[in-house]
């Protein structure tokens, strides 16, 4: 049975089968929140085939920390890690 996780979980399944899977909190709230919300956008280009400029901006966008060392690889795969 699904979790009441108050009104700040806007798809409280998506959310639990978020966290079960190994995504953080935070991770999977925005997913959930996004899905419930008609906002999670399924279009969007790989991180592989994006320059590592265009990486570099999202990085930065997120706060990953460290990012101005990172080669196009390790921003693909901060990025994902976030």
């Amino acid at each position: 049975m699904t979790t009441d996780h108050g009104p700040t979980i806007k798809d409280d399944e998506m959310y639990e089968m978020l966290v079960e899977a190994g995504a953080s909190k935070e991770k999977a709230a925005r997913i959930a929140n996004a899905r419930a919300n008609g906002t999670l956008a399924h279009n969007s280009t790989h991180l592989e085939h994006r320059s590592k400029d265009t990486l570099y901006a999202q990085a930065r966008e997120i706060g990953i920390e460290g990012r101005s060392t990172m080669n196009k690889a390790e921003l693909i795969d901060a990025i994902r890690a976030h």
